[in-house]
């Protein structure tokens, strides 16, 4: 049964992440609230978490899977970026972008895309996710929270627990998020190339 953490979204208390942040070191997913929508989230280094994130969202390892970062210094470890990057990313974090970027050797080759060898990137600034990741010490893997039949993100936390009460260890309950959800921006090519639009503006970056 998955545990339910009710947070303030703007004073999240340690206690109930600290909890949340053991869930995750047992090799748990929880679902957790960004500044775009809900998302599913484990350990980086966990193949049977991330497995479990693909099964919930029945998705193949084409799929790309989202790093969550604490700030652009842990995300730039985790991807190879040159300085025309750095400068489009800094300009889009924190905030509700995900950067496709090729994967640096500390990203498990079983996570980044398996004929591109890329992965995509964020540093969302949910102040609940951001507190969770400084416990946790490390990025987490991510997908966002829409199941198979549905056409958008779960947004209620009491739905999330009933719907994926078997298969997730916990919920951080903050309340509603913005369903809009990221907009994806491609860097790993000559060009950058928005490849969804979204809540963040490309124009912030330049594009």
């Amino acid at each position: 049964m998955a545990q339910h953490f009710s947070v303030h979204p703007d004073n999240p208390q340690p206690r109930l992440l600290k909890q949340a942040a053991a869930l995750l070191a047992q090799g748990g997913v929880l679902a957790v609230p960004t500044d775009s929508s809900y998302a599913l989230a484990c350990q980086l280094d966990d193949k049977a978490a991330a497995d479990q994130l693909r099964r919930i969202r029945q998705v193949d390892d084409k799929h790309h899977l989202t790093l969550l970062c604490r700030d652009l210094r842990e995300l730039s470890s985790y991807a190879r970026v040159d300085n025309a990057q750095f400068r489009r990313l800094k300009n889009g974090t924190p905030g509700p972008f995900t950067f496709i970027l090729e994967a640096s050797k500390e990203v498990p080759r079983r996570v980044s895309h398996p004929q591109r060898k890329t992965i995509g990137l964020r540093v969302p600034e949910h102040p609940a996710l951001q507190a969770l990741l400084e416990l946790h010490g490390a990025p987490l893997l991510a997908t966002t929270l829409i199941l198979p039949d549905d056409t958008e993100p779960l947004n209620d936390p009491e739905e999330i627990l009933t719907r994926l009460d078997k298969q997730i260890a916990g919920v951080i309950d903050a309340g509603a998020c913005p369903l809009e959800p990221t907009t994806v921006v491609d860097l790993s090519g000559d060009v950058p190339e928005v490849l969804r639009r979204g809540r963040g503006d490309p124009a912030a970056l330049g594009l």
